[in-house]
């Protein structure tokens, strides 16, 4: 039997697209990781046993500090990045509670809050995909 190496096996990452009350959504310069320096929704791993929404309901807690009141559930993209294999799921939270913080400064340069038609650039590969793939 062929055993296949951990490392190139695909992940499945969680995508969390912030609107605030003002429709701006929340991004995030990424530090320390693949992706480094580009702009990126709060996100993370899906861990075993874990739910979409229990993924996006910690991740965006452990990074910002806001609790999801509300969670949908958006569309998916399959990248490669930088040698890894990620098919990320995108959620969006449209109603949250607490104040933002930075609660993983080796992994987050800064939140900001931008609208939908001046994202900063450049954007992590999963959000352009999620671009082409909502335009299309």
């Amino acid at each position: 039997m062929k055993t296949i190496d951990q490392k190139l096996q695909p992940r499945v990452g969680v995508g969390i697209i912030v609107f605030g009350k003002d429709g701006k959504m929340l991004l995030g310069k990424r530090k320390g990781s693949h992706g480094s320096g580009e702009w990126s929704f709060a996100g993370g791993h899906l861990e075993f046993g874990e739910t979409v929404e229990e993924c996006a309901m910690r991740e965006l807690s452990e990074e910002t500090g806001l609790k999801a009141l509300s969670i949908k559930m958006g569309a998916w993209v399959n990248d490669i990045i930088e040698e890894k294999h990620y098919v990320t799921l995108f959620v969006v939270v449209d109603e949250f509670e607490g104040d933002l913080q930075l609660l993983e400064p080796d992994k987050c340069e800064g939140w900001h809050w931008f609208e939908g038609n001046s994202l900063p650039q450049p954007l992590f590969a999963p959000i352009r995909s999620l671009f082409k793939v909502i335009n299309t």
